[in-house]
C-alpha cells in the first residue's frame, strides 16, 4: 500500500462517470450552456468570498488610517480584537440554522438571502456612530456570510461538470484575495481623505459583493441534487441535459450521471435522519467530522490572521511606521496572494489531494521557523535602537514566502476537500461544522493576536511553530485521498463497499454491464484505484 493510503477507505465505488467525463475531449469553451453556467458562477457563488476577503483587508488598512483611529478612540489590545472578530462571533452565531435553511429553501435562496443579512450590515457599519454600534454591524455581516458559504460551495460542487468540478470549488476560496485586492486598493485610495470618510467609504463598500449575489443569483439553476431529494427529479433532469450532454458521451452521460446521483441520494437517505446526531452515527461519519473539525482549526490557526488582520502591527514591531508605506505592503502581498491562489487552483486536477496538503503543512512549518527566527533578529535590533535591515527584509520575505505555502493546500483545497469527503445528506451539515470551527479558530486567533503581540512579542510566533508540527502529523495519518472521482463515487468511501456497489449497478444498467471494464482514468487499467491511493 502506497503512503497515505488507508484501509477504512473501502467503500470508493468503481468510476465509470469519472471515466466517462475523462473521454470527453471538449473543452468547457466549446460548450456554449457550460460556459455560461460557470460566467454566472463566479458573481454569485465565487462572489461570496469576496465579502470575507474584503472584510479581512478592510480591518486590516482601516487600522493604520487616521481618521478611524480617531473616532474610535485608538483600540488596542482586547478591544481592538473584538473588532476585527466580531466578523467571526456573527458567523458562529448562524452556523446551527444553515442546514434547515438550506435543506429547505434550496442554495439559491440560502445565497440570496443570507447576501440581504450582509447588505443591512455593510449599511450599518458605514454608519457606525459609535464603537460598539461598528462592532455590533460586523457581527451582522459575520451572521449573513455562513450560509452563503455553505449553499455557494455546495451549488459549485453540484452544478459543475465533473471534469471541471474540482478546479470550480478550489477557484472559490481564490475569489478572496480579489475582495482584498479591491478592499486594499479603495483604503489606500480613501487614506489621505481628512474626515470621516476615509473609513466609512471602505466600510459602506463592503455591500458591492452582496449585491452582486442578490442581482446573479437567479440566473442559475438549482442544484440537481436538492431538487431529486424533493422528488423533482424531471426539473433535475432537465439541468443536467442542459448543462452536462454538450459533451462527446451526450445524452449517455447525462443518464449515467443521473440514475448515480438518484441511487446514491436514495441510499444515503435511507440511512440518515437529517439530524445532527447523523454526524456521530456511524465510525465513517465519524471521521468524516473529525477531519473536517481539523481542517476548520488548520485554515485559522495556521498563523494567516496574523497577516490578514494584524500586518501593520508586524511590520511596526520591526521597525516600518509609515501608513502609506504598510498600505502599499498591504496590496502587493493581496495581488501575490491571488497570484498564488489562482495558480495553485489550476493543478488540483493533477496533483493528488494529499499531496498537496503534506507539502502546505511541511512548508508552512518550515516558513514559520524562518520566519520566528528572523522576527526575533529583527524585534531586538529595533529595540535596541540598531535597525537590523537583513533581519527586517528576511521577515518581508517570510510574509510573502508564507502565501504560496498556505494556498496550496488551505486555500485552493478547502472547499474542494469539504464537497468531495461530506456525501449529500450531511453535506450542508458537514460544511457547517467546518465553518462552526473555522470561524471559533479565527475568533479566537483575531482577538488573542493582538494581545499576544504586544504581551510577548516574536515569542507568540512560536506557538503557531508547535501547533503547524501537529497539522504535518494529523494530515499524515488522517486525511484522505479523494482525488479523480465524482461526489457519488465518494460518498461512500468511509462505509461498506456494498453501498458503493448498488451506486455502480444503477449506472451500470444505463451504460452497460460491461462499463467497469472499459479503460480506467489514465487509459491503462479496470480500476483507478492505484492512481487514487498515494
Amino acid at each position: 500500500m502506497a503512503i497515505g493510503a488507508t484501509s477504512a477507505e473501502v467503500g470508493k465505488s468503481d468510476p465509470i462517470i469519472s471515466r466517462l467525463a475523462a473521454q470527453d475531449k471538449k473543452w468547457f469553451w466549446q460548450k456554449p450552456n457550460l460556459l455560461y453556467l460557470y460566467l454566472m458562477l463566479f458573481p454569485t457563488c465565487m462572489g461570496i468570498e469576496l465579502t470575507s476577503g474584503f472584510d479581512s483587508q478592510m480591518i486590516n488598512a482601516l487600522q493604520i488610517v487616521p481618521s478611524w483611529i480617531k473616532y474610535f478612540g485608538d483600540p488596542q489590545g482586547s478591544l481592538k480584537g473584538i473588532i476585527a472578530a466580531a466578523y467571526s462571533l456573527g458567523a458562529i452565531l448562524s452556523l446551527p440554522f444553515i442546514p434547515m435553511v438550506n435543506d429547505r429553501f434550496g442554495r439559491r435562496w440560502s445565497i440570496f438571502g443570507g447576501s440581504l443579512i450582509m447588505v443591512a450590515g455593510a449599511l450599518i457599519q458605514g454608519f457606525s456612530q459609535h464603537v460598539a454600534m461598528y462592532i455590533i454591524a460586523r457581527m451582522i455581516l459575520g451572521f449573513g456570510i455562513p450560509t452563503c458559504i455553505v449553499s455557494g460551495s455546495s451549488l459549485i460542487g453540484e452544478l459543475a461538470y465533473p471534469k471541471e468540478r474540482p478546479i470550480m470549488t478550489s477557484l472559490f476560496n481564490v475569489a478572496y484575495f480579489v475582495g482584498q485586492i479591491i478592499a486594499a486598493a479603495i483604503c489606500f485610495g480613501t487614506n489621505p481623505i481628512p474626515s470621516d470618510w476615509a473609513w466609512r467609504i471602505p466600510s459602506l463598500l463592503q455591500i458591492c459583493p452582496s449585491l452582486l449575489q442578490i442581482i446573479f443569483v437567479f440566473f442559475l439553476p438549482e442544484s440537481p441534487r436538492w431538487l431529486i431529494t424533493k422528488d423533482r427529479g424531471q426539473e433535475a433532469l432537465d439541468i443536467l441535459t442542459k448543462y452536462h450532454s454538450e459533451g462527446e458521451n451526450g445524452l449517455e452521460f447525462v443518464q449515467a450521471e443521473f440514475a448515480q446521483m438518484q441511487a446514491t441520494i436514495q441510499l444515503e437517505f435511507e440511512a440518515s435522519q437529517r439530524s445532527w446526531g447523523d454526524l456521530f452515527k456511524t465510525s465513517g461519519m465519524r471521521r468524516r467530522l473529525l477531519i473536517t473539525t481539523m481542517l476548520g482549526l488548520f485554515t485559522q490557526w495556521s498563523g494567516n490572521t496574523l497577516i490578514s488582520y494584524y500586518l501593520g502591527d508586524l511590520l511596526k514591531m520591526i521597525g516600518f511606521t509609515d501608513s502609506t508605506y504598510i498600505q502599499k505592503i498591504n496590496v502587493s502581498i493581496a495581488c501575490w496572494s491571488l497570484f498564488c491562489g489562482a495558480t495553485v487552483s489550476l493543478l488540483v486536477t493533477s496533483i493528488r489531494r494529499r499531496v498537496m496538503y503534506l507539502a502546505c503543512t511541511c512548508s508552512l512549518l518550515c516558513c514559520y521557523i524562518a520566519w520566528t527566527v528572523s522576527m526575533e533578529r529583527a524585534q531586538t535590533a529595533a529595540s535596541a535602537g540598531t535597525p537590523n535591515n537583513s533581519a527586517n527584509v528576511a521577515v518581508l520575505f517570510f510574509i510573502y514566502a508564507y502565501s504560496p505555502c498556505y494556498n496550496m493546500g488551505y486555500n485552493a483545497l478547502t472547499y474542494t476537500y469539504m464537497v468531495e469527503v461530506w456525501p449529500y445528506a450531511e453535506r450542508s451539515r458537514g460544511i457547517s461544522v467546518f465553518q462552526l470551527f473555522g470561524r471559533l479558530a479565527g475568533f479566537f486567533t483575531t482577538y488573542v493576536n493582538p494581545i499576544g503581540l504586544r504581551g510577548v512579542g516574536w515569542k507568540y510566533l512560536i506557538s503557531y511553530c508547535c501547533w503547524l508540527a501537529y497539522e504535518v502529523v494529523f494530515v499524515f495519518f488522517f486525511f484522505p485521498e479523494t482525488f479523480g472521482r465524482t461526489l457519488e463515487e465518494l460518498a461512500f468511501m468511509f462505509e461498506d463497499k456494498h453501498l458503493a456497489d448498488q451506486a455502480v449497478a444503477a449506472v451500470k444498467k444505463v451504460v452497460g454491464e460491461d462499463a467497469g471494464e472499459k479503460g480506467s482514468l489514465d487509459g491503462k487499467g479496470p480500476t483507478a484505484e492505484a492512481k487514487e491511493t498515494v
